[in-house]
């Protein structure tokens, strides 16, 4: 009989870990957390704020059967190990099954593996240690601080605007998105012109006048420039230069995503999705056993064991020539640095050995991921760049090319980067100092206002200004798009009318709070906690203190949307009649209540357009406080679903969220699917 009882969170992992250990030990699956924050107390935050923040927990909904068996099985144990995952949520789940099991100190141990593989997981069974409750503080505080900012603005967007809900980190990501919008509503558009000689082989473009730089704006300045140009050019010089071009450092959990959006076409939320089955462990043809080591990290270090294995690879494989050097990780702040970046467990799991065992989306990603651990192990591609500077009548042209002339770490990522041989001709052989171009043009250009995010955009944005965690950048993405804050347009976030109306009215009362510099501020204080540097509930109640005032000052300051207009008026009383929500849906009143009482009796015309797949409602066709058609659910304010586009009634086959119908495209309304 086992005399060791192991947890982990899913239950994916639990056949093969037990079948490293042996029969000595039985290995269960929590299936994530067991128990959150009750909604007791004030403000139904579960956390007694009088009481140092002292929380309330309680089973989450369908973990008792779970917890029950847990409980059971532990009594029987000699020994439990909680083998949760190695991050912050994970040691917290650690120490709610310690608490919740009630373990003693004597009778529990904490085990750490970043891969799931046999020479892992024995040896993180020979490294045990006990939960780092400096770890714990961290997860907690970040836990409290979302319910009270979630539950309290949440509260006030409902009763105030047409939103559903706020956050922290959410919120502060909206409002880069609708700060973007409106910086390329108000961009104005600049006219300047580039003017190119065009020869056989290359072309060149005008830079400078007397060798120094000339910006030409208008097409009279083109046209005067075109006059005093010949079509005989003289090579004033040409530079060659050989550049290193280095490879990047193994994949981190942003630049995963980053890449993955990129180049696979995969959304935050299914690369994450991928990448986490990746780690659980996939069935190979004699083994089941995790691909790659875990998913969700900031730090681009690297085992020496892999390094070593790596290096024994590239040489045989490539060529000593090819063996490169570890990337020194850049100093930065809000790095855990608790285990490695995103790798392979073994360097000899090839994509191509792997393939069969595969999805084709599996495949796409564990390819990516490995072949960019590779990589950045491999020698720096080598490039020769030449630059040729001509002159035309006192006015320089540049044409430039380049020749890789060592491929280096090319060699096996050259199918993701976009490096080109640009060949020019032997100016330096030349005869003739003189090159004759076939035409000279003038061409019109435009500046371009700022882009908006794409999803890669967004993610790396919100790492570079300390914005969340990686683990929460697909959450908060996946939210806005489900609130209908922000749609994808051409795969790029556009804010919706009602994500700009939660971000003026945030951003009214709030400013000091939902902003980049303070919710950075707050990820660093959360580091300082699991370092053991600051105190968790001085945090939470320097926040606090700061931050219901301000709430309650919006409860009373803030307007409430004003109701949507039918265009009609009151018959009694000539004020114009609006939608009025009521307990059984909408319905048609006059706009001076109480002062009248009237209440429009026939049928407002509405337009069924398919059931709602989360309440079986009907999503029926609406206006929008600017008259946009857009599509929402019935059951209203019960349930908030809603789409920009028509909804067509059937379901994505990738993600499971509503198709919908754009320009005679059918589309999905989360993911990129397109029917």
């Amino acid at each position: 009989m086992p005399k060791h009882l192991v947890i982990v969170e899913s239950p994916s992992k639990t056949k093969p870990i037990e079948k490293y250990l042996g029969s000595g030990y039985k290995v269960l699956s929590s299936k994530g957390h067991v128990r959150d924050l009750s909604t007791k107390g004030k403000y139904g935050f579960g956390v007694d704020i009088e009481n140092d923040f002292k929380p309330d927990y309680v089973p989450m909904k369908g973990k008792t059967a779970v917890i029950n068996e847990l409980k059971k099985e532990a009594k029987k144990a000699d020994r439990v190990f909680l083998a949760t995952d190695p991050d912050r949520e994970g040691e917290a789940i650690s120490w709610h099954l310690y608490d919740t099991l009630g373990l003693k100190e004597d009778n529990y141990d904490r085990v750490v593996f970043n891969e799931i593989t046999k020479d892992a997981v024995v040896e993180a069974f020979k490294n045990t240690r006990k939960i780092d409750k400096n770890l714990v503080n961290s997860q907690e505080t970040r836990r409290i601080l979302d319910r009270i900012i979630g539950f309290r603005l949440s509260k006030l967007i409902q009763s105030k605007t047409d939103g559903s809900s706020a956050g922290r980190v959410q919120s502060v990501a909206l409002k880069l998105i609708v700060d973007r919008e409106r910086e390329i509503e108000n961009f104005k558009a600049e006219e300047y012109w580039t003017i190119t000689g065009i020869f056989p082989s290359f072309e060149a473009e005008m830079f400078a006048y007397n060798h120094k730089d000339i910006e030409v704006k208008t097409e009279a300045e083109a046209n005067e420039i075109l006059s005093k140009l010949s079509n005989s050019f003289k090579i004033e010089s040409v530079e060659k230069k050989r550049k290193q071009k280095q490879s990047k450092p193994p994949y981190i959990t942003s630049t995963l995503q980053q890449d993955a959006s990129n180049k696979l076409g995969f959304n935050a939320k299914k690369t994450m999705q991928i990448a986490q089955k990746l780690y659980e462990g996939i069935e190979l043809e004699d083994e089941t056993v995790g691909l790659i080591s875990y998913m969700r990290t900031d730090s681009i270090r690297l085992s020496q064991n892999f390094i070593g294995s790596a290096y024994s690879f590239i040489e045989n494989k490539y060529g000593k020539e090819y063996v490169g050097s570890v990337k020194a990780a850049k100093k930065k702040e809000n790095v855990q640095d608790a285990h490695e970046a995103i790798r392979p467990t073994s360097i000899n799991r090839t994509p191509e050995a792997v393939k069969p065992f595969l999805t084709t989306d599996e495949f796409k990603l564990y390819r990516m991921i490995y072949y960019r651990a590779l990589a950045s192990l491999m020698k720096s591609a080598e490039t020769e760049n030449t630059t040729v500077i001509l002159d035309n009548h006192n006015y320089q042209f540049k044409t430039t090319g380049q020749v890789v002339v060592f491929d280096g770490y090319l060699k096996v990522f050259k199918d993701y980067e976009d490096v080109e041989n640009k060949e020019l001709p032997p100016f330096d052989t030349y005869n003739s100092q003189v090159v004759v171009s076939q035409s000279i043009e003038k061409k019109q250009h435009f500046t371009n206002p700022p882009a908006r995010y794409t999803e890669a955009k967004l993610i790396k944005e919100m790492e570079e200004l300390g914005i969340g965690r990686p683990s929460t950048y697909a959450t908060t993405i996946d939210i806005l798009k489900k609130r209908n804050y922000a749609t994808l347009v051409e795969k790029k976030f556009v804010p919706t009318d009602v994500g700009i109306e939660i971000t003026d009215r945030l951003q009214q009362c709030f400013s000091h709070i939902i902003n980049v510099e303070y919710t950075a501020n707050m990820e660093t204080d959360l580091d300082k906690i699991a370092e053991g540097n600051t105190n968790w509930v001085e945090t939470l109640r320097s926040f606090y203190n700061e931050f219901e005032p301000a709430v309650q000052n919006a409860f009373h300051e803030m307007p409430k949307k004003e109701a949507e207009k039918t265009g009609e008026d009151c018959p009694e009383c000539g004020n114009p009649l609006v939608v009025r929500k009521g307990k059984y849906g909408e319905f048609v009143a006059c706009s001076n209540y109480p002062a009248c009482k009237y209440i429009k009796t026939e049928p407002r015309t509405v337009i069924e357009v398919c059931d709602c797949p989360n309440c079986g409602s009907k999503i029926v066709e609406k206006k929008s406080k600017k008259g946009k058609v857009f599509y929402g659910c019935s059951n209203y304010p019960k349930c908030k679903t809603a789409y920009w586009d028509k909804p067509i009634g059937e379901k994505c086959p990738d993600c499971g969220e509503m198709l919908v119908e754009k320009k005679g495209i059918i589309k999905c309304s989360s993911c990129d699917y397109t029917k």
